[in-house]
């Protein structure tokens, strides 16, 4: 089984990497970029056949070390 976390900054908080890809992507030429945020993205694979055992430990996971969860969400996505 495959599943995908998505780790983004909350609302509110600043992204200084976001605003540096921003800045470079315009100094690049490339247009019609109004804002980027940055995140992280982690693919794992994991032993079973449970989806939703699979989510409770992806979310355990999240929780303890992919995210800090006091400036950071994360979704987590479980594909069979």
């Amino acid at each position: 089984m495959k599943a995908r976390v998505t780790v983004t900054l909350k609302t509110g908080i600043l992204d200084p990497q976001g605003k540096a890809i921003e800045g470079a992507l315009k100094s690049l030429g490339v247009a019609g970029i109004a804002s980027v945020r940055q995140g992280k993205v982690f693919d794992i694979e994991l032993a079973g056949a449970d989806p939703a055992q699979a989510e409770a430990a992806l979310k355990d996971a999240a929780d303890k070390l992919l995210a800090n969860t006091v400036i950071e969400n994360y979704n987590i996505e479980v594909r069979s």
